[in-house]
C-alpha cells in the first residue's frame, strides 16, 4: 500500500449562489448543511465529514452540455434506486434535464447522472 500524502476533503464546486446550490445538494443526497457563511457552503454527513463545498465564483460560466465550448468542469455520479423517481425529485428541486439518458444540470447549471445503484450497494432507501 502507498502511503498517502493527504486525505480527501470537500469537492469544492465554484457557482454564483453557494447556499442555493448546497440546498438543492442537501436535499438530492440526504445531507444536512453543515457550515455556511455567504460565501461557502458546506454539505456533508456531518460537521466532520468531508462532503461538497459551494464556493462563490461572481463570474461562474456553467458548462454548455455536451458542447465543449465551456467543459463540464465537474460531475457527480449519484446512484438510486429508481431513476425515474428520482428524477422526478430533483426536477421538483430546480433540476434541469440535459441530453443523455440520465444527464441532468443543478441550479448552478452544473452536470450530474443518476445512475441505478449497483448490485454491490446497499439499497439507498435504507441509509
Amino acid at each position: 500500500m502507498t502511503r498517502a500524502i493527504g486525505r480527501r476533503h470537500h469537492l469544492v464546486i465554484d457557482c454564483r449562489e453557494p447556499a442555493r446550490v448546497a440546498a438543492f445538494w442537501s436535499a438530492v443526497l440526504g445531507e444536512p448543511i453543515t457550515y455556511a457563511d455567504d460565501d461557502f457552503v458546506v454539505v456533508a454527513a456531518n460537521d466532520r465529514t468531508s462532503g461538497l463545498g459551494f464556493q462563490r465564483s461572481p463570474d461562474h460560466q456553467p458548462p454548455s452540455w455536451p458542447d465543449p465550448a465551456v467543459p463540464q468542469q465537474m460531475h457527480l455520479d449519484v446512484m438510486v434506486d429508481d431513476v425515474a423517481a428520482a428524477a422526478t425529485l430533483v426536477l421538483e428541486l430546480g433540476a434541469v434535464r440535459l441530453p443523455g439518458e440520465g444527464v441532468f444540470a443543478d441550479p448552478a447549471g452544473h452536470p450530474f447522472c443518476l445512475i441505478p445503484r449497483p448490485g454491490w450497494a446497499p439499497p439507498v432507501s435504507a441509509g
